[in-house]
């Protein structure tokens, strides 16, 4: 297909929507709300917009429909030194499905010395943004709170309270953990301990709670241990107090994959063999669980159904009205590798 160089007066979106033999309202969804399209008419739609070397004045879409098309992530605060790749991941997923709507991601964190409800209203106040894009939802969030007395569009990567706008979407850490105890079962064992770091942080509780409806649901034997997140030595030490009991369990499950790192240390410190010994699985699916030896079972994170859920449903408030009237629960994967054992 040969491009053509837009004519002097300019391409309009008249033109491309005659020559695509389409709406301009069609056009105006194939660059302003592309879900709203099938797959079909999006790709006849965007192969005339490029074959005629249209663009949209983007300060006129602005003015017209009265959004940026910039929406906003407060960024959780990190190590640069020890980044969470998880969240790296989650950011890049974000990135992409934004995009494909037509939407830029802007990165905010407060200013020292300002609340993060200050930034949000500094944003607000300026009329920056579209909306929010939250992640690391807490409990009684205070920002949750803020933006929804502010009344300004927000989706939350994790779940809100009753009354709060159900504008949210989340794993379903319980169910996954469900079916990982499950699994586990199945292979024979009956005594499993469950090792999660002090925290407090809502979906390490959905994770617990999952861990014990799975071990009630096969009658297995359980023990529940906190270990400290931030000590590499306090792992490994209350890991090896837990398998060096008469009663030892068979399998472990934990919280969250980089505790493995200290079950597997105190594994080898007690003389067992891991997918032999001792079955282990975790969550997260970080990529260092693949050169674990053995490898990690382990629950993976849906990130990209995550992001583009959340900005489909932000997009719903900010160009139709529309909020959610309940949140969306999407399904862990469980991948399976050798540290269960054969």
């Amino acid at each position: 297909m040969t491009t053509r160089r837009p004519r002097e007066r300019g391409v309009t979106v008249e033109d491309v929507a005659r020559a695509a033999g389409v709406s301009r309202q069609t056009i105006s969804n194939a660059l302003n709300a592309p879900h709203r399209l099938k797959a079909e008419t999006l790709e006849r739609v965007s192969a005339v917009i490029e074959q005629l070397g249209y663009r949209p004045d983007q300060s006129a879409r602005s003015l017209k429909s009265g959004t940026r098309r910039i929406i906003a992530y407060p960024t959780p605060v990190d190590d640069p030194a020890n980044p969470n790749p998880l969240m790296g991941g989650f950011l890049e997923a974000v990135v992409a499905a934004s995009g494909e709507a037509g939407y830029r991601i802007l990165l905010v964190r407060p200013r020292p010395g300002q609340s993060q409800e200050q930034a949000l209203d500094e944003l607000i106040a300026a009329r920056t943004v579209d909306g929010f894009l939250l992640s690391d939802v807490l409990r009684d969030d205070p920002r949750v709170a803020h933006l929804t007395g502010a009344g300004f569009p927000f989706a939350a990567f994790g779940r809100t309270a009753p009354g709060q706008p159900q504008s949210w979407a989340d794993v379903d850490s319980a169910q996954a953990m469900i079916d990982l105890v499950g699994l586990i079962a199945a292979k024979g064992h009956r005594r499993v301990a469950f090792l999660a770091s002090t925290g407090g942080q809502p979906w390490m509780d959905d994770r617990r709670d999952g861990f014990l409806a799975g071990a009630r649901r096969h009658h297995l034997t359980t023990q529940v241990y906190s270990v400290p997140g931030d000590d590499p030595a306090g792992i490994v030490a209350a890991t090896r107090d837990l398998l060096s009991g008469r009663a030892r369990p068979t399998a472990v499950v934990v919280s969250g994959d980089w505790l493995t790192l200290g079950v597997y240390t105190a594994a080898r410190a007690e003389g067992l063999e891991i997918g032999k010994d001792l079955a282990v699985a975790a969550f997260d699916d970080l990529p260092i669980t693949g050169f674990l030896q053995p490898a990690l079972t382990t629950v993976r994170l849906p990130l990209r159904r995550i992001a583009e859920a959340l900005v489909n449903r932000l997009l719903r408030i900010i160009e139709d009205g529309v909020t959610p009237e309940a949140g969306l629960l999407l399904p862990g994967e469980l991948v399976v590798r050798p540290s269960l054992g054969p």
